[in-house]
């Protein structure tokens, strides 16, 4: 359905997919770029295809919305660990070894699969901000990491979930054992971080010129036998974001036989070194997620337990 909107003088100059963006605010920047560009919105009845188009007062503009992507992520019967739900948002322990949404040949068993099967196709109107594939999905956790994932349950839900993510105002913490003594009770690791220029599988910390700001903040919790555990919170949410930055640091994530460096094969004692092989993951966990319901506006905060095969690991550490 059209919709028509009228510039008025204090909007001289805004651009065009700015000036749609504040006017329909249940709709992304990235919706209504699209929609620019296929020629779906006219000023003074003319069809304009440049998202900078600087508007004019009294300049009529209208839109016609892009139809809806159709779902890719098939549902699945997975169970989910739900640590809470209600009409806007659900709140979930994932699973180390579950992938959060399909892509790189992933189609089925992800998360994204998941809640597709839970809300249910035809009594929900899945929101489809986070992209066709990712169906309320805000934000990621590696598949290899467990712990606290929130997804939304409708598009104005997503729109307030992912701002808040933008200007940092959500609170992540994560668990993490990693090699060695880290010798600082504390500390701040500011690193840009972009494809490793070697392997572009793996992410690095570099000035190379896709890199982005990344901002971790580490607390040591325990020093454990060749070994620390600290609560990291991090306030940016680039790829591999704790992992790349405590390899970094040249303490990587116990376990993680991606970053660690082979550290694994220096662990002296035994039992501790098979418990990392077997639990097959590294040592990296979700444990906390704050934000602010996207409807009530009140802070909430949940927590997801430590996983069997995690603390089956710390349990080998003599107090």
């Amino acid at each position: 359905m059209e919709q028509v909107f009228r510039v008025e003088t204090a909007e001289r100059g805004i651009r065009l997919d700015t000036f749609l963006t504040v006017q329909i605010t249940k709709t992304s920047r990235s919706q209504i770029r699209r929609a620019i560009e296929a020629g779906k919105v006219k000023v003074d009845g003319v069809v304009v295809t440049k998202v900078a188009w600087p508007v004019s007062p009294d300049e009529t503009i209208s839109i016609t919305p892009l139809p809806a992507a159709p779902l890719k992520a098939n549902p699945s019967a997975i169970p989910l660990d739900i640590l809470y739900e209600d009409e806007a948002v659900i709140v979930i322990n994932k699973p180390a070894g579950m992938v959060t949404h399909p892509g790189a040949g992933v189609t089925d068993g992800t998360l994204a699969n998941a809640l597709v099967h839970h809300l249910g196709l035809q009594s929900i109107e899945l929101p489809r901000r986070g992209g066709a594939s990712r169906p309320g999905i805000v934000h990621r956790l590696d598949a290899g990491t467990s712990g606290v994932i929130i997804a939304a349950k409708t598009d104005e839900s997503h729109l307030s979930l992912a701002e808040q993510f933008q200007s940092r105002r959500v609170r992540k913490h994560y668990t993490a054992l990693v090699y060695g003594r880290v010798e600082n009770e504390s500390g701040v690791i500011d690193a840009p971080i972009g494809r490793d220029r070697k392997n572009r599988v793996k992410m690095a910390v570099t000035t190379s010129n896709d890199a982005r700001p990344a901002l971790s903040i580490y607390q040591v919790t325990a020093r454990l036998d060749g070994f620390t555990l600290l609560d990291i919170e991090i306030k940016t949410g680039r790829t591999h974001q704790i992992r790349v930055h405590l390899a970094h640091l040249r303490h990587p994530v116990a376990g993680d036989t991606v970053y660690d460096g082979g550290r694994i094969n220096t662990v002296k004692e035994g039992r501790v070194k098979q418990a990392l092989l077997k639990s097959g993951r590294p040592f990296l966990h979700a444990a906390r997620l704050g934000f602010f319901h996207p409807v009530i506006n009140e802070w909430m905060e949940f927590t997801a337990p430590m996983p069997s095969e995690l603390d089956a690991i710390l349990s080998l550490f003599t107090p």
